[in-house]
């Protein structure tokens, strides 16, 4: 998609004694071979997100793998080409804010947050052990970078709401990110909390919903049916896209749009595939909390490898540390460490 813009300027002809030191825009050649080491980078990014997952998961031989091999891509994309902030101080106050209401993805997020830098990846293997900083569902009182705590579904977005209205009161440029699933469409809190960003104008929230259609009772679609979702947030006045959430390609090109939208809130709606990455578990039948053999994860591992592989790519040494951003083709951005992921916010570093 096209992204749009909301500002306008009169047409004239630019002056280049004005920035004699401006670097010439790239031409088209450079803005491909830019834009595909970016999502090489993303795709990269993904496989260890997954390949964290999969060590966590191992630690407790059960858990919500599922969920979290599913929405990999989106959280690669998020944590390494959108959020502005800074691995070394989760609490930066000029932070996007990014809210897991579902708080059982948390091993999902633990993996991009030791992937963006922000958790050590050898404090993984505590996932879910007695005195670890990672439990079972998140709690913001423990993990560095979890903004809130997770259990009963559908508050995210409210709080979500509170956060982005505040900051707007505040003068502040940060942006608020919630993601939710399909599942939290069956509250009617989430629908409340639809109403209110749109009643009060907030462009400075994007809701991002995990659509992996299962539930812990089912399939969606039995549960409770709720397409068409897109439809159903723009008659809420929300802004929204529906992209595949395992296509880097397409969710980057989702949240460039995203990035220049202005005006009311934006929903970017995700179709991803529990278990994706790993043919062994995506074809389980009861996926939702998954019981995985102890010999199925060092399978799991090498399916992950093995498929990552045959797009081309070497599969990156577990442990290895996070690194900086891929920069759109022209952004200012390039070059910056990976202490501090700024894209396209204006604040200050």
């Amino acid at each position: 998609m096209t992204p749009t813009t909301s500002r306008s300027a009169p047409a004239q002809s630019p002056d280049p004694r004005e920035n004699p030191q401006e670097p010439a825009p790239p031409d088209d050649a450079q803005a491909r071979a830019a834009r595909t080491e970016r999502i090489r980078a993303l795709q990269d990014s993904a496989y260890r997100i997954r390949r964290h997952a999969l060590d966590m998961g191992e630690v407790q031989g059960q858990g919500y793998i599922g969920q979290a091999l599913g929405v990999a891509d989106v959280l690669a994309v998020v944590y390494k080409d959108v959020l502005n902030y800074r691995a070394d101080n989760p609490e930066w106050p000029k932070r996007d804010r990014f809210l897991l209401s579902i708080g059982h993805y948390a091993i999902a997020l633990y993996a991009a947050l030791a992937e963006a830098g922000v958790l050590d990846t050898a404090e993984l293997s505590t996932y879910g052990s007695d005195g670890s900083r990672l439990p079972m569902s998140g709690m913001a009182s423990y993990t560095p970078g979890m903004e809130i705590s997770g259990g009963s579904l559908g508050h995210g977005l409210g709080i979500a709401t509170g956060m982005a209205l505040g900051l707007r009161h505040q003068g502040s440029r940060a942006h608020v990110y919630n993601l939710l699933s399909d599942g939290e469409l069956d509250e009617g809190s989430t629908w409340e909390a639809a109403l209110a960003c749109a009643h009060h104008g907030l462009d400075n929230i994007t809701a991002i919903v995990d659509v992996n259609a299962l539930q812990a009772d089912g399939p969606t679609r039995g549960v409770l049916r709720t397409e068409p979702v897109t439809d159903k947030w723009a008659a809420f006045g929300w802004h929204a896209i529906r992209v595949d959430g395992n296509d880097v390609e397409a969710l980057v090109s989702a949240f460039d749009e995203l990035r220049a939208h202005r005006g009311s809130p934006a929903v970017l709606v995700c179709d991803t595939r529990i278990g994706r990455g790993v043919p062994l578990l995506e074809t389980r039948e009861k996926a939702h909390f998954m019981q995985v053999e102890p010999d199925e994860w060092q399978i799991a591992r090498d399916e992950l490898a093995q498929g990552h592989s045959a797009r081309g790519r070497s599969p990156v040494p577990r442990g290895a540390r996070a690194h900086a951003p891929a920069a759109p083709a022209g952004s200012t951005e390039a070059g910056r460490t990976p202490q501090s992921h700024n894209h396209g916010t204006g604040d200050d570093a």
